[in-house]
């Protein structure tokens, strides 16, 4: 067999690597999931895998590297799920709205629940989760604040106290539906006491 130049065997080696490394991020994922941090074993990670234990050593720090992994992977689909929602409305507040029904949404899925909302305070740390939700949630939020003021449709009013408070709040929604026995009945609720405070902001 010829052997690849050196520049296609590098592309090829990254490229093994990335399939590794999402392989690890998707099986951590699932077992996460259902077991939490404390319960899964990095040696049952890398057998579902299908990948040595090296390989999990050379992507990740540790089992707390790889959680933080899964947990941003997580923060970037639900802000996926958020910006597109978001963009089939006609106004601001509409935006927010729908991008408000993505997340609490979201929230109703186990992963999301446990990794999420429940066990990344703990496992990162308060800082460091709040760090990375807020990297996510902040700036969108901040934007369609910023739009809906420019536009007239919320009161004239400094935007970034404000930004703080509508993440905190809808930081807090996802957690009450997280913790409930009832998550679709809590968000509904969520969403309906969100809807009131919504309707205060408009000029």
């Amino acid at each position: 067999m010829t052997p690849l130049p050196p520049v296609a065997a590098r592309n090829r080696k990254v490229e093994q690597g990335e399939v590794t490394r999402a392989a690890l991020v998707a099986v951590a994922r699932d077992l996460f999931a259902e077991r939490g941090f404390a319960g899964t074993a990095t040696e049952e990670i890398v057998q579902r895998a299908n990948v040595t234990r090296g390989a999990l050593y050379h992507h990740f720090s540790g089992k707390d590297d790889l959680f933080r992994a899964v947990f941003e992977s997580l923060e970037a689909e639900i802000a996926d799920r958020v910006v597109t929602a978001a963009a089939r409305a006609r106004d601001p507040l509409a935006q927010i709205t729908a991008g408000l029904d993505a997340f609490l949404d979201s929230c109703l899925e186990p992963a999301v629940q446990r990794i999420v909302l429940l066990e990344g305070p703990s496992v990162l740390g308060w800082e460091t989760w709040h760090e990375i939700d807020t990297q996510y949630a902040f700036g969108l939020t901040l934007a369609a604040l910023q739009g809906g003021i420019d536009s007239g449709v919320i009161k004239k009013q400094p935007v970034e106290p404000l930004t703080h408070l509508v993440v905190g709040a809808i930081v807090q929604a996802g957690l009450v539906v997280a913790r409930a026995e009832n998550p679709a009945r809590a968000r509904k609720e969520m969403r309906t006491a969100f809807g009131h405070i919504l309707d205060g902001l408009r000029a």
